[in-house]
């Protein structure tokens, strides 16, 4: 055990080890913030300004500080800090310390910084070390008292071989080693699958977040990145592929290790999503071994830490690089390369003019930290000591840096024209001004300058981001343009999603045989990609002109705004025609094939169309037919005027519109119109087999066509539905075309109005013709509605309400109290009753569909009220009680039907045009013995009957009614006396 090393402060050292996607630094972030102070040093730059603005939605801006090598951000008091590892102000004195990514202590690059930090960076009561299974051996070895918390992914790793870049699944990020190879494949995925976003170590923080928000928001399904995206960054990737396993280090051209493979390829999956890894491109596939270790996170544990000292002598130039020099305290602790800092002071120490000014002291302490300022600009050592050399002389001779030496250097970074390449090195310079305008004690008006540093920094930022979006993402290739220029034949292809790629790049869509340019491009641009594509296409749509002339009928569609489409695509509309049933076609899009192609697709969809109508309509084309027709098997006089009504009227009508001429139609004429489909209801002519819900939507489409309506504006009615609401900006021949008849407040579809009819009739011949029926669930279920909306059913099939009263028994049981029956609340939209017996008119397919219990009875017996106490005895309790009963019963004037609405007093509801009565003009030359009733239920007199009722009678004194009133008066008083008195209550 090496107690030099061991923890000191007296608080808790806690090591929290797993693989990537185990929630270490949002562990880590709890943890800081419920303590009073806290700091966390995290491996990147980027990572750190991701957790401070994750921060700042919980916290007070004046409560957190963020300190990178060119970035601060400090408040006066702030308690929070987030930091680079090599940037942590360890003079600072807090509660809580968390260095993540611990096992980067073995990097070549930057292992002696981690170590330095496991050892030193402590929180007064607690220290959490962040990092890979790993490195539990050495803390073991390296601390004493050291506790472990172990953490498991939380989701499955997978291994899924090499495929090509433009194969790829959508969310994958695709890793290479350098800016070109990155640049290379971006260009790559924009001519193939339309954009890509661009992350980079090197980029500012600004830029790499417009980047990842265009991946992240979605614009772009597909992200290239370095290396970096492995330290902790959080984005939503399903798929990583490597291009390739080796990079250059900074020194040299090496294989990754399976620990930095493992931190890559775990950035896929988010959470409990499950991620995969593979290869790409040119890189040799993943040993199985490797993959297998990547997969359960299995790996050599970390025997040797990247070390230097931190004691360093300052006396002379060659103690402080003999101290440098000192090897290292243990076996486990490896001294590091030399680094970029003493790199440039041996190139410092070989000017005399730096030797004779750094003798040692304070002057040999100022020339060390000037050599770690970093090398931003990656141009070599040499030039990068000079610009060290300068700074130094310039401190050294003035004190300070002169401001009209820095204004220059400045200054000429303040542009932002140019390519990515000159943005990027104007970026790479200035951060070297960011991080020296943060040491006040180097430069006068240092908040000056840090502001000036971060505008200019920003502005090639943003300049940057646009460049790199508009080259990855926008921007069409040359080839494309100077092939255009050349005449040269372009190769063009359409994928079975229409997408259409000239020369390998998305230019736009195909939609039938119209020609859609990415909605992205503009201007110019657009323009050449148009001519691009209608160049390309010629041979394409010739092709698909051909295959659509041969097309089967299940390939094409008829949508319901009047859209036949083939392929997912509109290749033509229908429009109003010479008659309802013959709607013109016209094409869309072939203007460039040939006439003879052009003809051989017109007459395809044409033959589409007409098998649609014949197919759909059949019954009401054949009726159609019948009338034109001459001779034996063609209609004659009244029957074809009555064929011509309903095929005008797309296959239903209002019987009340022809009632005088069916009166004039025998009955073999009747069986002829009976034979071709057409069925006599008791309220309307109609076809049932054009109620489905195929025809049904057809026959509206029509009808919006010949009454020139956009069909969008008029959809068919739901399928399945019984009855809907009516809308009164649509007229009544809107309904009938969809196979509904108007009705009070609602359409009712016209076989379940019918199959109401024979309810009714059943109910009449079972009930007193005088009080009339009552209604039932049954009929309510039928109709799909209850209360004020099926009782302007009622009313608009000439029927009105009458309230009567009646006695009903009453149980003698006085030892419990007697409960009353609330009114039934009946539901709308009620299936319909598949057990009801369907009058001739019911179609033949089954029952709609429907969504509520059907209602309850549309009346309730009422409970007598409890005796008093003492006043009658139990066997002298009343054994009947009165209760107010609905009945129905024909109107004294069938409501007129005008095709429009009428508004009556009540609920506007539409009124039939010389109404009949039940079952009128049903049966063999006269109607059935129930028909033409009038209010006395007396049936009519003479040959056929008279469809008009009587005037309403005055009731019998000797009436039950008058019984009733008579009982009613003697039970009631007062007002109430005075109301009961009337014999019967009408609506």
């Amino acid at each position: 055990m090496i107690d030099q090393f061991s923890p000191t402060g007296g608080g808790r050292v806690c090591a929290v080890l797993g693989p990537t996607n185990t929630g270490k630094t949002h562990y880590a972030l709890e943890r800081m913030l419920a303590h009073k102070s806290g700091m966390i040093g995290l491996p990147l730059r980027l990572l750190a300004r991701e957790i401070y603005d994750r921060i700042l939605k919980t916290k007070n801006p004046r409560e957190v500080a963020l300190v990178t090598g060119e970035e601060k951000i400090i408040p006066p008091n702030p308690r929070y800090w987030v930091a680079t590892v090599e940037a942590m102000p360890l003079e600072r004195t807090v509660e809580f310390m968390a260095i993540d990514e611990i096992q980067l202590a073995a990097d070549t690059e930057r292992g002696r910084i981690f170590t330095s930090r496991i050892l030193h960076a402590r929180g007064t009561s607690e220290t959490l070390l962040l990092g890979s299974h790993t490195m539990r051996p050495i803390l073991q070895r390296m601390f004493g008292n050291i506790q472990f918390l172990s953490r498991e992914r939380f989701s499955n790793l997978s291994y899924t071989g090499s495929k090509k870049a433009t194969r790829l699944p959508r969310r994958s990020a695709i890793v290479g080693f350098s800016s070109d190879t990155v640049y290379s494949i971006a260009e790559l995925i924009r001519r193939q699958r339309g954009g890509a976003a661009v992350v980079l170590g090197a980029l500012s923080p600004r830029t790499r977040n417009a980047q990842a928000e265009l991946y992240q928001s979605g614009e772009v399904d597909f992200l290239v990145a370095t290396d970096a995206i492995g330290m902790g960054l959080n984005m939503d990737i399903d798929h990583v592929a490597f291009s390739a396993t080796r990079k250059f280090d900074g020194h040299r051209a090496r294989n990754l290790l399976p620990t930095e493979m493992a931190q890559i390829a775990g950035r896929a999956g988010r959470h409990i999503r499950d991620g995969t890894f593979g290869v790409t491109g040119d890189c040799a596939p993943i040993d199985e071994d490797l993959v297998k270790a990547i997969e359960d996170h299995e790996f050599d544990s970390v025997t040797k830490l990247l070390w230097r000292t931190e004691k360093l002598d300052f006396s002379s130039l060659p103690a402080l690089i003999r101290s440098l020099d000192q090897p290292p305290p243990r076996d486990f602790f490896v001294r590091s390369r030399r680094e970029d800092d003493e790199d440039a002071l041996h190139r410092l120490c070989n000017r005399a003019e730096i030797r004779e000014i750094s003798k040692g002291g304070a002057a040999l302490a100022t020339l060390w930290d000037i050599c770690q300022i970093p090398d931003f600009r990656k141009l070599g050592g040499d030039q990068h000591a000079r610009m060290l050399g300068d700074i130094y002389t310039h401190i050294m001779n003035d004190g300070r840096i002169s401001e009209s030496w820095m204004e220059p250097q400045i200054t000429r970074l303040d542009r932002t024209d140019g390519d990515i390449d000159a943005l990027s090195s104007r970026l790479a310079h200035v951060r070297t001004w960011t991080y020296l305008s943060h040491r006040s004690a180097w430069i006068d008006r240092a908040p000056y300058w840090q502001e000036r540093a971060r505008a200019i920094e920003d502005s090639l930022s943003d300049a940057l981001h646009e460049k790199l979006t508009q080259r990855f993402v926008d921007r069409r290739t040359s080839t494309l343009l100077k092939r255009l220029k050349d005449n040269a034949p372009l190769l063009a292809g359409v994928t079975e999603d229409g997408e259409v790629i000239v020369e390998g790049q998305f230019i736009g869509r195909l939609l039938g045989f119209e020609f859609i340019v990415d909605p992205r491009a503009s201007g110019a641009e657009a323009k050449s990609l148009r001519a691009a594509g209608e160049k390309a296409l010629t041979p394409v749509l010739a092709a698909r002109a051909a295959a659509l002339a041969n097309a089967e009928g299940e390939e094409l569609q008829l949508d319901e705004d009047g859209t036949i489409l083939w392929r997912s695509g509109p290749v033509a509309k229908i429009q109003k025609g010479p008659a309802p049933l013959r709607p013109e076609v016209v094409v869309t899009g072939i203007g460039d094939i040939t006439p003879n192609l052009r003809g051989r697709v017109e007459d395809r969809l044409k033959a589409f169309v007409t098998n649609k109508i014949e197919g759909l309509l059949g019954p009401l084309v054949a009726l159609q037919v019948a009338a034109n027709s001459e001779g034996e098997n063609g209609l004659k006089g009244l029957t074809k005027g009555v064929a011509y009504r309903l095929a005008e009227n797309f296959g239903a009508t209002s019987r009340s519109q022809i009632g005088d001429d069916l009166k004039q139609i025998d009955q073999d004429e009747r069986a002829k119109l009976r034979k071709l489909g057409m069925r006599f209801g008791e309220f309307t002519l109609f076809m049932p087999a054009l109620l489905k819900p195929a025809p049904a939507s057809l026959l509206t489409l029509l009808w919006a066509l010949w009454t020139d309506r956009r069909p969008g504006d008029v959809p068919p009615p739901s399928a399945g539905r019984v009855s809907i609401e009516l809308n009164e900006s649509l007229p009544h021949a809107y309904y009938y075309a969809g196979g509904y008849r108007p009705s009070g407040t609602r359409a009712v579809r016209i076989d379940m109005l019918e199959r109401l009819a024979g309810l009714i009739r059943t109910a009449r011949n079972e009930s007193n013709p005088k009080e009339g029926f009552e209604t039932n669930a049954q009929m309510m279920s039928l109709v799909g509605c209850s209360g004020e909306d099926f009782e302007a059913i009622l009313r608009s099939l000439g029927f009105r309400k009458n309230v009567v009263k009646r006695k009903v028994p009453v149980t003698k049981d006085l030892a419990a109290p007697e409960k009353q029956n609330d009114a039934p609340a009946a539901a709308t939209d009620t299936p319909a009753d598949d057990t009801a017996t369907a009058p001739e008119s019911t179609p033949n397919d089954a029952a709609p569909e429907t969504t509520s219990a059907a209602p309850e009875a549309a009346t309730g017996d009422k409970a007598p009220e409890a005796a008093p106490q003492g006043s009658v005895k139990a066997e002298e309790a009343a054994e009947e009680q009165e209760i107010e009963v609905s009945l129905w019963r024909p109107a004294m004037r069938r409501p007129k039907h005008t095709g429009k609405p009428a508004q009556n007093r009540n609920k506007g509801e539409q009124r039939d045009n010389r109404g009949r009565g039940p079952n009128q003009n049903k049966g063999k030359g006269r109607g059935p013995k129930n028909a033409n009733r009038n209010a006395g239920g007396r049936p009519g007199h003479g040959k056929g009957g008279s469809n008009r009722p009587p005037r309403e009678k005055k009731a019998d004194p000797n009436s039950p009614f008058a019984v009733l009133a008579g009982l009613k008066a003697e039970l009631s008083d007062g007002d109430e006396n005075a109301k009961s008195k009337a014999p019967e209550k009408t609506e």
